[in-house]
């Protein structure tokens, strides 16, 4: 995920977040297919997308956290 991409993260929307995450979702387990079948060409796409995913629900998380605090 390149800075420009986190930076239009935090000016989405809650939905956008939410289809942000589930189309990472599958792109990983498209990705933990293809390397359990051997067709994986880039193994490094996965943990790029793995961490991607783990970006997206930190600064969900964090959102929360945060509305919580002002209640």
């Amino acid at each position: 995920m390149k800075k420009k991409e986190r930076e239009t993260l935090a000016q989405q929307g809650h939905a956008d977040r939410v289809e942000k995450e589930k189309g990472l979702k599958e792109a990983a387990w498209k990705l933990r297919l293809q390397k359990s079948t051997g067709q994986l060409e880039n193994p490094s796409r996965l943990k790029a997308l793995r961490r991607d995913l783990a970006r997206v629900k930190t600064y969900q998380r964090a959102l929360e956290l945060k509305g919580e605090a002002g209640q």
